[in-house]
């Protein structure tokens, strides 16, 4: 196969289940490609939110020091490409397809998930680059997710929340001991959950790690960052787009690892670090947008934080789009008392993707009025013109709910220009 996207295809149908947790059979084929340690040192960077947001960061700041980064995270907006950076550059169709072979060579007869193949494929590219750093990004929980089978020089876990409660429970006990199975014994540690789960604290102390908990070893508030350990570090920093705990952990990580620029180029950095779905502020048809990918109910609470720390003299008005398995009265709950106005959407082409009838309904129980809920649902490219036609320039249109849901609108933007 010659193009990206046959190949992508073809690798969505290769296993008979999307996710098969687990990592012998991955583990396997690792062996075959000699991929078991694809860079010189590796950061894994575990959690329920926030993981992209520390990966971003922390290839920002070892970038600025002259180190050369692969970084892998997921899922992807518009491009599959966006998953695989390699100093800070998207790879390549053809770096991608020589992946892709080289994994398909390799694996034999094993039967690979899509994440699987295609985070082997990250792990080769890396290795055949030859980059100082890996940035690895779990995909699910922790422990037998595919990245797990490369041991990290230091573990992150940004957050500990419910979500994927078919796949990790709806305990965070349970889910924090999933995460930590990214931890490695004798190895650095550094967590960014302020009310890290007993779970976690328990196993972090059984394998001896060297332990960072923000709020005791680091903390970032008051525009104000501060590393009570060694290296003892304290500096201001400037307002972040990316949530503060998410870059306090990255800051920290490197500051243990030797290899923070100095906190002036540390600054400039996260002065301008943006990330593509997260708190992301688009002036667009002479309309203010915010597109967030928070797609669970401490997302939400994040991003109701945000927008009463941002107001518009306006109105704030929502398109929400969502996957049927996930918890609407959780992602609206927060938002209820910030948005005035709300604009459910469909993503017809997604078999996941919650109807407009469940949609309705969580937002009738957790008391938002009809009078302040759209009769009119529709798919998210249809509903946008309606949503942007009945705001005005004091207004902003928050776009959220999932994934799926800012790609289509950033597709539409790409797609009609005029963004900036």
């Amino acid at each position: 196969m010659r193009d990206l996207q046959s190949w992508l295809s073809r690798l969505e149908k290769l296993h008979p289940t999307e996710i098969e947790l687990g990592l012998e059979r991955v583990s396997s084929v690792a062996r075959v490609l000699g991929v078991e340690t694809p860079a010189r040192r590796v950061i894994t960077v575990g959690g329920t939110n926030g993981k992209g947001s520390c990966v971003r960061t922390m290839e920002a700041l070892l970038r600025a020091g002259d180190h050369t980064v692969g970084a892998y995270s997921s899922p992807h907006l518009l491009r599959f490409n966006e998953r695989i950076r390699i100093d800070g550059e998207e790879v390549a169709d053809e770096q991608l397809i020589a992946a892709f072979e080289a994994v398909d060579q390799a694996r034999g007869d094993v039967s690979l998930t899509y994440f699987e193949f295609t985070t082997l494929a990250a792990f080769w590219l890396f290795k055949q680059a030859g980059v100082d750093f890996a940035l690895l990004e779990v995909g699910l929980g922790g422990r037998l997710d595919a990245v797990n089978i490369v041991d990290p020089d230091i573990s992150i876990i940004t957050s500990v929340a419910v979500d994927h409660e078919a796949w990790l429970g709806s305990d965070r006990e349970v889910i924090g001991r999933e995460k930590a199975g990214i931890l490695r014994a004798g190895k650095t540690f550094v967590c960014a959950d302020p009310q890290p789960p007993a779970s976690v604290i328990d196993i972090s102390g059984k394998l001896g790690c060297e332990s960072f908990f923000i709020g005791h070893e680091f903390s970032l508030r008051d525009g104000e960052y501060a590393l009570q350990a060694e290296p003892a570090l304290r500096f201001g920093v400037p307002e972040l787009q990316l949530p503060p705990a998410s870059v306090a952990a990255a800051v920290t990580a490197l500051a243990i690892a030797g290899e923070l620029p100095g906190a002036e180029q540390v600054c400039e950095v996260l002065e301008t670090l943006r990330m593509p779905g997260r708190c992301q502020a688009v002036h667009w048809q002479d309309r203010n947008l915010l597109l967030d990918v928070g797609h669970n109910p401490a997302a939400a609470g994040y991003l109701a934080d945000w927008l009463e720390r941002h107001p518009v003299s306006g109105r704030t008005v929502a398109l929400v789009a969502v996957m049927a398995d996930k918890n609407l009265g959780g992602l609206v709950e927060p938002l209820k008392d910030t948005v005035d106005y709300w604009f459910p959407a469909l993503l017809p082409d997604n078999p996941r993707a919650a109807g407009a009838q469940q949609i309705l309904q969580g937002l009738a129980a957790v008391g938002v009025a009809g009078e302040r809920v759209s009769d009119r649902c529709a798919p998210v490219a249809e509903q946008l013109p309606v949503a942007l036609g009945a705001i005005g320039e004091a207004d902003r249109l928050l776009v959220f709910g999932s994934f799926f849901t800012v790609a289509e609108v950033l597709s539409e933007i790409e797609r009609l220009g005029g963004a900036r």
